[in-house]
C-alpha cells in the first residue's frame, strides 16, 4: 500500500483498534532499541565489543543518521539541492533503515512543523505545557517522543503533493518495512561474515542494529526537543529554535537549528567555520563528484541582514 492511501484514508479509517496498534508500535519502535542498546552496553564490559563492532555501529550510525538528515531532511523536505534519481532512491533508503517512519509522512509532519513552528498546531513543540519545571519536563518529552503517541495527525496530505506526484519516491516510501529489516540484516550479515561464528553475527546485529537505531532516534528526537529548549538564538525566527553545540555534532549538523529555521532551504546548517556540519560536508563531496547541484547556501550579506537577534542569548 503507498503511502498516498496511508495518509488520504487514516483520518477515516482509524478505529480504536487501529489507534491501539499505531500507539503499541510507536512504543515497540522507541523502547526495543532503548533495551538492545542496554544489552549492548553490559557486553561492553566483557568480550562483546572490539574494533569491528565499533565499526558497525559508528558506520550504521552515519549512514542511517544521512539518510535522515541529508536524505530525508534537506534533499526531500526542503529541496535544499538537486540530484541524480539513484541518489534519491540511496539516501531515501537509508533514512528509512532509521526507522523513524516511511520518508513521505516523515517529510509531511517536517513541513507543518516549520509552518507552525512553536505554535498550537506545531506536531511536536515543547513550548505546550505551560511553565515552571513540570511544564518543561512535559514539553520536552512531548516534543521528543510523546507527540508519536497520539493518533494520526490530519491534513497530512496536502504538505507532500510534489512527493504524491513522483512514484518512484512514494514506491520507496511505501517499501518502508523492507528497508527496516535490510538496515538490521547488513549488520548481522557483516558481523557473520568477518567473524565466522554465529555470535559474530548476533553481536553484528546487536551493535549495528538495536544499538544504532537507539542512539539515531534520540540524536534526531533531540532536535525536536532539546533544540527548542536550550541553545543560543543568532536569529530571530519567531518561534524557540536554538542552536545547539551537542547536537550540532552528534545530530550530524542539525543542531544549528536556528540557523535552519532561519534559512530553511539552506544546504548548510552550520552557517560559521566552527560550527561543524558534516551533513554539508557530504552535500559539498557529492556536489564536488557531480553527484549534486543547485546547492542552495544563504550569502554573506543575507546571513549578516538577518542577524537580528543578539547572539548572546541563550536559553
Amino acid at each position: 500500500m503507498s503511502d498516498t492511501l496511508v495518509l488520504s484514508d487514516a483520518p477515516r479509517a482509524l478505529d480504536t483498534r487501529a489507534a491501539l496498534s499505531i500507539r503499541v508500535g510507536t512504543l515497540l519502535c522507541v523502547f526495543l532499541p532503548f533495551v538492545g542498546f542496554v544489552v549492548a552496553a553490559v557486553h561492553l564490559w566483557g568480550w562483546g565489543f572490539n574494533g569491528l563492532y565499533l565499526g558497525l555501529l559508528c558506520g550504521m550510525y552515519i549512514a542511517t543518521g544521512l539518510g535522515v538528515t541529508l536524505g530525508y531532511h534537506r534533499l526531500f523536505t526542503h529541496r535544499a539541492f538537486e540530484t541524480f534519481p539513484a541518489i534519491k532512491v540511496l539516501f531515501s533508503v537509508l533514512g528509512a533503515m532509521s526507522v523513524e517512519g516511511p520518508l513521505v509522512r516523515w517529510v509531511a509532519t517536517h513541513r507543518k512543523h516549520h509552518q507552525h513552528s512553536d505554535e498550537a498546531q506545531d506536531p511536536h513543540s515543547p513550548h505546550c505545557y505551560g511553565g515552571g519545571f513540570w511544564g518543561v519536563v512535559r514539553g520536552c518529552w512531548f516534543a521528543h517522543c510523546g507527540w508519536m503517541f497520539k493518533p494520526e495527525i490530519e491534513g497530512l496530505d496536502r504538505y507532500v503533493g510534489d512527493l504524491h506526484r513522483d512514484k518512484l519516491t512514494c514506491r520507496v516510501s511505501g517499501l518502508f518495512a523492507l528497508w527496516v529489516v535490510l538496515g538490521l540484516a547488513i549488520p548481522t550479515a557483516i558481523g557473520g561474515l568477518v567473524t565466522g561464528t554465529w555470535v559474530g553475527a548476533a553481536l553484528g546485529f546487536l551493535w549495528g542494529g538495536p544499538a544504532r537505531i537507539f542512539l539515531v532516534h534520540h540524536a534526531t528526537f533531540s532536535i525536536n526537543s532539546i533544540c527548542h529548549l536550550w541553545g543560543e538564538k543568532t536569529f530571530d525566527c519567531n518561534d524557540e529554535s536554538r542552536n545547539n553545540l551537542v547536537f550540532g555534532i552528534f545530530g550530524l549538523g542539525e543542531g544549528w537549528h536556528n540557523n535552519h529555521h532561519a534559512f530553511p532551504s539552506s544546504a548548510r546548517h552550520g552557517l560559521t567555520w566552527w560550527q561543524f556540519d558534516i551533513t554539508y560536508i557530504a552535500i559539498r563531496l557529492l556536489s564536488f563528484v557531480g553527484l549534486a547541484w543547485r546547492v542552495q547556501v544563504p550569502s554573506k550579506d543575507t546571513i549578516a541582514n538577518k542577524r537580528t537577534f543578539d547572539p548572546s542569548a541563550t536559553g
